[in-house]
């Protein structure tokens, strides 16, 4: 029996020896616990997507001028009194549509009609004294003729007629003024339009050349705007731009009508004035409005998305896959189109760079990077979702 147990025992000591040694050497000098460690310190490594990593593109940006003012009718009248007196009716109100030439109130004109009718008479009298100078002047050359007056009796009667003659073209300029006074006085529309202030009430009593209404023609609009003198030489009249109009979703189309000769008093802009046809007159004077003229680029240009520069402590930056790992470049970036959603690339990386489309936080400078499909991507989302005791 004891030499039995001792044979026994002898066995388990060569078994754990042999066991401790396979252990051993499956932990291996790489796979031992400093090792793990270190492995657990660096982290997984990141998978993105394709659709999450792209490469600079050559592409045209078209570079956009924006300048931005008030809506205004460049037809627009004022209509003023001509004569003093007191208003006797306003037949239109704010928001009501006229036409050229429509009687729009009535003045109190008796003054100026007492004055007409004065100098209808002068005129009248002018020209029977003229009459009578020049019966005058026959009766006289027929006596002249016949030696009963002198030449100078004869002279004097054609000096009648002259001054009979010019105290008839006085007094017919005077009813002229008198009646052209009386015709101003009268309130009518010089253009067609909408009425779009009234300034008096009826019985007011109206001084000569005081504003009573104003009327705009809204079938043409303008906008005026500042551009900077450093872009302005790009632009030119007749080009087409398109306006956003404040209140109105779709932009109308406008054409450049004119550009001022000369910048702005204390500033380095100058005036540009685009046209805007209005046919429905869905538009109205005084509304906000921005013009964007697009010039269209003659190169194609290295292009990134927008969203893969970012910019921190005044540097842009973007993040690139190389060689399996995650690196942070400067990059210096030129235009800039918004509506493609696109930046230009003017130094910082080579056109094969693997760049990160989109921004991610926590992002670490030398951390293990790769591309993967998006359906080994799908594939791994879901095999990480599963419960523990299924994997």
């Amino acid at each position: 029996m004891k030499k039995k147990w001792l044979m026994g025992g002898a066995v388990t000591l060569v078994v754990a020896g042999l066991g401790g040694a396979w252990f051993a050497g499956w932990l291996g000098p790489g796979n031992g616990t400093a090792e793990a460690k270190a492995g657990d310190k660096a982290g997984p490594a990141l998978e993105f997507t394709a659709a999450e990593v792209v490469r600079p593109t050559r592409a045209r940006m078209p570079s956009v001028i924006e300048f931005s003012g008030p809506l205004i009718a460049p037809q627009t009248a004022i209509v003023r009194t001509r004569a003093a007196g007191t208003l006797l009716a306003l037949d239109v109100a704010e928001g009501s549509r006229v036409t050229a030439g429509q009687r729009l109130g009535r003045i109190d004109l008796a003054e100026l009609a007492s004055r007409v009718a004065e100098r209808s008479a002068n005129l009248e009298s002018a020209r029977a004294a003229l009459n009578q100078a020049q019966r005058t002047l026959a009766s006289n050359e027929g006596l002249a003729a016949q030696h009963f007056i002198s030449p100078i009796a004869l002279d004097n009667s054609r000096a009648s007629v002259d001054t009979a003659r010019a105290g008839l073209d006085a007094a017919k300029a005077a009813l002229d003024t008198a009646r052209l006074s009386l015709r101003d006085g009268a309130l009518v529309a010089p253009i067609s339009g909408i009425v779009a202030r009234r300034s008096v009430v009826q019985g007011e009593t109206l001084a000569v050349d005081q504003e009573v209404l104003t009327i705009v023609d809204l079938s043409r609009l303008e906008l005026a705007g500042l551009v900077g003198t450093h872009e302005v030489s790009r632009l030119a009249p007749g080009m087409a731009v398109q306006v956003q109009v404040e209140g109105v979703a779709a932009p109308v189309a406008g054409r450049i009508a004119r550009i001022a000769p000369a910048a702005e008093p204390g500033t380095r802009s100058i005036g540009v004035t685009i046209a805007l046809a209005n046919p429905g007159e869905r538009l109205r004077a005084g509304q906000y409005a921005v013009a964007r003229a697009t010039l269209a680029d003659d190169i194609e240009r290295l292009t990134l998305p927008v969203a893969a520069v970012t910019s921190a402590g005044g540097e842009d930056h973007v993040w690139v896959i190389a060689g399996g790992t995650l690196a942070r470049r400067a990059v210096t970036v030129g235009r800039r189109d918004d509506l493609a959603g696109r930046v230009e690339l003017l130094s910082g990386l080579a056109p094969d760079s693997e760049v990160l489309a989109v921004h991610f936080d926590n992002l670490r400078e030398g951390a293990k990077a790769s591309v993967v499909s998006r359906r080994a991507a799908a594939v791994a989302s879901a095999a990480a979702s599963l419960p523990v005791a299924l994997k």
